[in-house]
């Protein structure tokens, strides 16, 4: 393996001194704008890489931000990292993503590296399975700033960027129950997760209201897979009585549930009427268009990032207080059953 090439190397082949190379690498105006040339063209063809890491040591700062979400293969997600990365560039910032797989384990690994990356701060949407967030306490502990964003710890003493689960949810099934809806299922994430148990506390509450009773067996908890969308439209099929209302809390399980019924003949809306959440692509180039509720990942992922920033740059103090985004209900064919009487 080569040797790193050092400011003292630049010094001997220009045989000027290394604090001439040093501050005209720093782009100090003692030098004049020649030599600063000169010395930055041998730099470059002699392959000299600045030492930011050590340059970091000296500052206590390394001007990034670790960022740990459950899949980057996600619509929501992607909007969400788009949005961090916007007011961290403009801020001077730059992030370390790295996703947990939905496993605690491997959410716990994330930290520990971005802790020892000495990151400035941490942006955390938690794994599907988190039930403790023991591994975040090097940050609290450092006075690290760390803020939760979506799927949010349900510890009062942190902040977090959300939406309004709850009332979003309300929404959607009172939608439904609009349309005539009255036999309701509903497919959700794991209740530990503020998202699902928020959504889920919404869609009962919608029911108690219009004086709808709701039997557990109309209650699914999966992965909200495709894969589970599916199996869980073979499940429906086989009940006594079919439900004439799906609420499912994302996009990806209620397309693939709602198109395996189609394929079995089930008419949409006309039998049952389904809905999702997070308005992903999926939703609108499916036939019919979902009904689902939009939220702006983009917005949420500017807002955490600023947010957090304001408490790097600004010295704002640390606060509890969970910070609502706006939320929209979106009306498509798949829930309208009024719409094709």
């Amino acid at each position: 393996m080569s040797r790193e090439v050092t400011i003292y190397d630049i010094a001997k082949e220009l045989n000027i001194s290394a604090a001439t190379v040093s501050r005209s690498l720093k782009n100090h105006p003692a030098i004049s704008d020649k030599t600063k040339q000169k010395i930055l063209a041998t730099a470059k063809e002699m392959g000299y890489r600045s030492n930011t890491f050590a340059r970091n040591l000296r500052r206590q700062k390394t001007n990034t931000l670790g960022v740990i979400v459950p899949r980057l293969n996600s619509t929501f997600m992607s909007e969400v990292i788009a949005g961090m990365e916007k007011v961290a560039n403009e801020a001077g910032y730059n992030l370390i993503i790295s996703q947990s797989l939905e496993m605690m384990k491997k959410e716990a690994i994330n930290a520990a590296t971005m802790f020892n990356n000495r990151v400035d701060g941490l942006l955390v949407s938690l794994a599907y399975d988190t039930d403790s967030i023991a591994h975040f306490e090097p940050f609290i502990q450092k006075n690290i700033p760390l803020l939760f964003f979506d799927r949010i710890c349900d510890q009062q003493q942190y902040a977090g960027i959300v939406i309004n689960n709850y009332q979003a949810a309300y929404e959607i099934t009172a939608h439904l129950i609009e349309q005539g809806c009255q036999n309701l299922f509903h497919i959700t994430g794991n209740l530990s997760r503020n998202v699902y148990a928020d959504r889920f506390n919404g869609f009962r509450q919608a029911l108690a209201d219009h004086q709808i009773n709701h039997s557990p067996e109309y209650l699914l908890i999966n992965n909200l897979s495709a894969q589970e969308g599916k199996a869980t439209a073979h499940l429906l099929l086989q009940k006594k009585t079919l439900p004439d209302g799906v609420f499912v809390a994302n996009d990806t399980c209620a397309v693939a549930c709602m198109l395996e019924l189609m394929e079995k003949g089930i008419r949409i809306p006309e039998d049952i009427a389904f809905t999702g959440f997070n308005n992903d692509p999926i939703s609108w180039v499916v036939k019919p268009q979902l009904t689902t509720v939009h939220y702006k990942g983009f917005d949420m992922g500017e807002t955490a990032a600023q947010t957090l920033i304001n408490r790097l740059n600004h010295g704002q103090e640390a606060s509890n207080q969970t910070i609502v985004l706006p939320h929209e209900l979106i009306s498509r064919q798949s829930s309208l059953k009024h719409a094709t009487s």
